[in-house]
């Protein structure tokens, strides 16, 4: 079984199509799913999707949405968490490269999100970009206050930040930009990522992997991530879908293990 840890299938790209998109991804393998939520705002229709037995939820906001609401508490949070299905507090973190919320807003909505995760017990998915020096500031000052289990996604941020991280705890997922033939500095952080703390996403309808690269993502294109990372570690396949089983299980403990 393949498990793409990072989708966004309630997002309109799939309005036309969505059931079938589902109904590819079971074909291709893919038997577990995380639907990522994108603002909080947006919680219901992200989490409608767990209706289906093999997709789950996360609840929190997006850095690029956190101007929509800078008052958002960790009560908030928690009282979504609630919800069976809920198994992660993010996507939520800092994006220095658009600053679509103000970078100020950004890390408070971020801080919010970390101590919901604390609380929880929830492992936090953290997306980061062109902020390393901010992410690690948060991150490192916030677990010297209490440690949390975080995830940062579809990685392509610096190799010292990786290293900094991954001494907390840090697990890391990979996307599709793995295949691109310009990541090859993504790919040499991928070849030194902690062995047990490696998942697979594919964060579409985003970062189509090669040959795909061009369309909109999908689930299913999953494969070829699995097939990617297995390249860089030197790892079998099969060997690469257990090791990476096993962490997605050791990091999203409230998903029961098939």
């Amino acid at each position: 079984m393949l498990i793409d840890s990072h989708v966004n299938l309630h997002a309109p790209q799939y309005d036309e199509d969505r059931d079938a998109v589902i109904d590819r991804a079971r074909e291709a393998g893919v038997g577990l799913m995380v639907n990522i939520c994108d603002r909080v705002s947006n919680f219901e229709t992200c989490y409608g999707l767990t209706t289906h037995q093999d997709i789950w939820a996360t609840v929190g906001t997006h850095p690029h949405e956190a101007k929509e609401n800078p008052g958002l508490s960790v009560a908030d949070l928690l009282t979504l968490a609630q919800r069976p299905k809920v198994v992660g507090i993010g996507e939520c973190g800092l994006d220095f490269h658009y600053d679509f919320s103000p970078r100020d807003i950004q890390a408070a909505v971020f801080s919010t999100h970390v101590q919901a995760a604390r609380q929880s017990g929830l492992p936090l998915v953290v997306h980061t970009r062109e902020a390393d020096a901010e992410m690690w500031e948060i991150l490192s000052d916030e677990h010297a206050k209490g440690a949390f289990t975080f995830l940062l996604h579809c990685y392509t941020s610096g190799a010292e930040l990786a290293k900094k991280a991954a001494g907390i705890g840090a697990y890391f997922s990979v996307s599709g930009i793995a295949t691109f033939k310009a990541a090859q500095d993504v790919r040499d952080i991928i070849a030194d990522m902690p062995a047990e703390r490696i998942i697979v996403e594919t964060d579409c309808p985003y970062l189509a992997p090669t040959p795909m690269r061009g369309r909109r993502n999908e689930p299913a294109y999953v494969t070829h991530v699995y097939d990617k990372l297995a390249e860089i570690r030197g790892w079998t396949r099969e060997d690469t879908i257990a090791r990476t089983t096993d962490a997605f299980y050791a990091l999203f403990k409230r998903i029961p293990r098939a």
